[in-house]
């Protein structure tokens, strides 16, 4: 959930995100739009701090009040796909309006519209597939005797605190309690098959960060608002918990698509079929894996099954049940099983796993990145040469893995698909090459579009061959053969203009050290930004900083300062929006509402607008310091 004012603009830029596409092959909301039968183009509104957007209402009076309204309002919604930040923010303004409140109360709105667009589907989730999700600032602050263990507080049944009071009825009923904030664990305990619904307690800053991929990708949830954000020992209006906690109303049909089915296909791939798919040959005992010539394969199979979100897998599946007709996300299926697919559309889905692995092995050791997925980098942990072989290995097994299809899915398709991923691996080949070449002779007339045109060559292509992998397995793809090189440039690049904001946070799934890649010396889109945007003397002190040995908390905390005054920061973000428009202009451009809905749905999520500190709110909070520190997971 993202709250923000509709009247603000994105930050102005003159760097079009398109510009790094061959001629021609940009498309607008214009271009989609002289399509007679083409549905409305999504509309986005625009962020900027959204602080006095987060008041609780005072009373419970007026509390209630607007909740009952809301109950009102999302009856008259549209309830077949799960809404978005925009559709919620739209919602919440119509709503605020039709009652004649003031916009303070817009984060409220929203969550309790979105509590009523989910509150059936929620209540049909059997208990057993239900988490309590409670906050750390509903215990006690002072005395509590409960301990934090890898999934959040560990609460004692003690009664010393409203924690313990729902814990123990939930307990009771079958629900997972996770007292905890944040959504990664969430995410991952939902997408393994753990639980089908949530109930949270937080406050509205939590709501905004945590909840809304949980809710883009349509998991039905309930929210209780926390009255404060001052996270010490805060209160809540304790019925509305017990409104939904222990009630249950089963419905006949699923009321809206969820991707959460297919998020478990990919998942399940890797953990309860992967022996199935990709039997051991050389490490298929323990003993056999400690010799010299089971260890390849041992710690390839261990790379390849361990670690990551598997996002590219899933797009290949959700592409195919896109153009097969949406059968999964739409519910038609058996709930209580893990959805299969067959062979051959697992073991392609797993090759597009095994290409992107093996570019993140090689990845890492060209850039001498110290982490990946929260541990050391392959190459620090076995060696160079070693990791460089079990990269290439992974490569062997992509190729074989859809060659392996080829019985079921036809030599043509199979070959397609071949020849896609080969164009992909050449593509991120030239990127990569391109990158390390500048490092090697850095270019300090760099442009934005210098950047983004490395960005295009080095990300885009994997997203490209899982989308074309799965529609191509589905049927014909001439209808969207021009959309799909184009769609995935536009997400290839706003993900790693995200990515280079994430790096100035760090990120505990990926690299743990903030500015990393501004040691490195890498051509980030930041640094062509700011050295676009600079003063003479801000471009001879960015250059110094890149080429100097000091202490690297220094130059991190100097760069940061140059890069939050000159506004780069700001004109990245403006680029993802621009990413996001021109991905949203193409998906408008498709027939096919199945795969139109899932095309929304990867713009959703891989471009979601984060609800952390933004590096200029980091460097505010900095400013008071001495020296700028690195924010570190």
């Amino acid at each position: 959930m993202d709250i923000a004012t509709n009247s603000s603009s994105a930050p102005s830029t003159d760097v079009a995100v398109a510009e790094s596409a061959p001629t021609g092959e940009a498309i607008t909301t214009k271009t989609a739009k002289q399509h007679d039968d083409a549905p409305t183009p999504r509309k986005r509104n625009k962020r900027k701090s959204s602080a006095h957007l987060k008041a609780v209402p005072e009373t419970l009076a007026l509390r209630d009040l607007i909740k009952a309204d809301a109950e009102v309002f999302a009856k008259t919604l549209d309830k077949a796909n799960a809404f978005t930040r925009s559709d919620l923010e739209q919602w919440g303004r119509e709503f605020l309006k039709k009652i004649d409140q003031p916009e303070k109360y817009l984060g409220f709105a929203m969550v309790m519209i979105g509590n009523y667009f989910w509150k059936r589907q929620f209540l049909a989730t059997p208990f057993e597939r239900r988490m309590l999700l409670l906050p750390h600032c509903l215990k006690h602050a002072e005395g509590c005797p409960a301990d934090y263990d890898e999934f959040g507080l560990d609460c004692e049944k003690c009664g010393a605190c409203s924690i313990a009071d729902y814990k123990v009825r939930a307990d009771q009923l079958g629900y997972k309690v996770l007292v905890a904030e944040g959504s990664p664990i969430v995410l991952k305990i939902i997408v393994e098959g753990y639980v089908d619904g949530i109930l949270g307690v937080a406050c509205l800053n939590v709501l905004e960060k945590a909840i809304d991929k949980v809710l883009i990708a349509g998991v039905p949830s309930f929210a209780v608002p926390l009255h404060s954000s001052d996270c010490k020992n805060t209160s809540l209006d304790e019925s509305w918990v017990w409104e939904v906690l222990d009630k249950y109303e089963p419905l006949e049909e699923q009321e809206t698509r969820s991707y959460v089915p297919l998020m478990r296909s990919s998942v399940d791939i890797f953990t309860n079929q992967f022996e199935e798919l990709l039997p051991r040959v050389r490490s298929n005992t323990p003993e056999k894996a400690k010799t010299p010539l089971g260890m390849t394969e041992d710690i390839a199979y261990d790379w390849l099954s361990n670690g990551g979100k598997r996002f590219r897998p899933f797009i290949t599946l959700a592409a195919y049940d896109a153009a097969t007709g949406g059968e999964i996300v739409n519910g038609r299926h058996d709930r209580d099983n893990p959805v299969r697919f067959s062979p051959a559309i697992s073991k392609v889905a797993m090759a597009i796993e095994a290409f992107h692995k093996a570019s993140l092995i090689h990845d890492d050791i060209q850039d001498n990145d110290l982490y990946r997925y929260g541990r050391e980098t392959l190459h620090r942990t076995q060696g160079i040469g070693p990791a460089i072989n079990i990269g290439d290995y992974l490569i062997g097994l992509g190729y074989r893995l859809v060659n392996e299809s080829r019985d079921e899915l036809g030599s043509d398709v199979a070959c397609d698909i071949l020849d896609s991923m080969a164009a992909a691996h050449i593509k991120l080949c030239d990127g990569q090459g391109a990158e390390m070449a500048w490092q090697d002779s850095p270019d300090w007339d760099m442009t934005p579009l210098d950047a983004l045109q490395i960005y295009a060559l080095k990300t885009s292509p994997a997203f490209e061959a899982a989308l074309f992998s799965g529609l191509r397995m589905a049927g014909e793809v001439d209808p969207y053969r021009e959309m799909i090189p184009q769609f995935s440039r536009q997400l290839g690049v706003g993900f790693q203009i995200l990515n280079d904001l994430k790096d100035w946070r760090g990120d505990d799934h990926n690299k743990l050290v903030a500015g990393q890649d501004a040691l490195a010396l890498r051509p980030t889109v930041l640094l062509a930004l700011a050295l676009q945007l600079a003063t003479p003397e801000q471009r001879i002190e960015i250059r110094e900083i890149y080429e100097s040995s000091g202490n690297d908390l220094m130059r991190i905390g100097k760069l940061r300062k140059i890069f939050v005054a000159c506004g780069a920061f700001e004109k990245a973000e403006g680029l993802i929006e621009k990413s996001r428009e021109r991905s949203e202009a193409l998906a408008d451009s498709v027939e096919s509402d199945e795969i139109r809905q899932l095309l929304y749905f990867f713009v959703d999520s891989i471009l979601a607008e984060e609800g952390e500190p933004t590096p200029l709110e980091q460097q505010q909070a900095a400013d008071s310091m001495l020296v700028s520190l690195p924010i570190v997971s």
